[in-house]
């Protein structure tokens, strides 16, 4: 024979759970509408992979991988057009130092977008993660059935039948040791 207890829902694991989840919402939507901001601003810049790139050679510059493969080549050809000095090193009147200079500031903007689609593709991560601790809470917080054993359930305390308090295990602080 077995007892069926039934547990009630916890509201604030249940509240907690939606919270969560429209926050987890947010987050994903939020990441991706900022992901596609910044893929389509880049569109728009008309930018292509230089053809010698050593990755995505001729693609449009619309994923962070691409903009990295330009960053990249934009650097290399600086360095050629300045025998291998970089703005630094150049002196100041040199007339290849603006050359230098535009591509740090070329190389800049395209790692700044793919810091962007970093944010982007973190905050996403979180919103899923958001999604699947709210899922989860609202599991845990439901109304549950358990089964319970007749044998298990019952279980007498053993109550001394004397009515001297019980004696300290010997050892323990606050005893004298036994002579």
């Amino acid at each position: 024979m077995t007892t069926v207890a039934t547990t009630t829902p916890s509201k604030a694991a249940r509240v907690i759970a939606i919270i969560s989840a429209v926050a987890g919402l947010v987050l994903l939507i939020a990441g991706g509408v900022t992901w596609g901001a910044v893929s389509s601003h880049l569109a728009d810049e008309n930018i292509t992979v230089s053809g010698d790139a050593a990755n995505f050679a001729g693609d449009p510059v619309t994923t962070p991988w691409a903009a990295f493969a330009q960053a990249d080549i934009i650097a290399h050809h600086a360095l050629e057009a300045t025998d291998g000095k970089t703005y630094a090193e150049l002196d100041q009147d040199d007339p290849l130092r603006e050359v230098a200079m535009n591509a740090s500031f070329l190389r800049a903007s395209l790692f700044t977008s793919v810091v962007a689609f970093g944010v982007a593709a973190l905050v996403m991560g979180l919103g899923v993660l958001f999604l699947l601790v709210g899922w989860a809470l609202w599991a845990l917080g439901g109304k549950r059935r358990v089964s319970i054993p007749d044998s298990a359930a019952r279980t007498t305390p053993v109550v001394p039948s004397s009515s001297t308090p019980p004696t300290a295990e010997p050892g323990a602080p606050g005893t004298t040791p036994a002579v």
